[in-house]
């Protein structure tokens, strides 16, 4: 009886050091995963998150500030220099996940030709869920 009472609490503590790190976590963005890109009027920013255990998903806000800026390269005016932010939930698979958020520069009155939308660094990205952020610059 004293046997298989040792053997079950062998097995119990084997099993909850194998169980444990699945239920751990230590968000963190990978290193050189974060980039962002222009194309136009939108910046794009793509990225790896690990170490989120168990988690289903996240929610990650990208924030960035973009101006207009004459053919001069002049900032003709303050108002122009506007914060634009993008947000989604991804999901979460074996502890990790992948984000892509689209910001689109819109001004009023409209940033036209000859005049054109210039993004500024650095950019912002948050997971809210896990309340952990890094900046990547342009």
């Amino acid at each position: 009886m004293r046997k298989l009472a040792l053997l079950a609490a062998a097995a119990a503590a084997a099993l909850l050091t194998m169980v444990a790190p699945a239920w751990a976590g230590s968000p963190h963005f990978v290193d050189g995963t974060v980039q962002a890109t222009v194309d136009g009027t939108t910046l794009t920013v793509t990225g790896k998150e690990a170490g989120l255990g168990d988690e289903l998903q996240a929610h990650v806000t990208a924030t960035a500030t973009a101006q207009c800026r004459n053919p001069g390269g002049n900032d003709p005016q303050a108002g122009n220099k506007q914060s634009f932010t993008a947000a989604g939930d991804f999901p979460v698979m074996n502890g990790k996940l992948y984000f892509s958020l689209d910001l689109a520069a819109t001004f009023q009155p409209s940033c036209s030709p000859p005049m054109t939308v210039v993004w500024l660094s650095p950019v912002v990205v948050t997971d809210e869920t896990n309340g952990i952020t890094t900046t990547v610059s342009l």
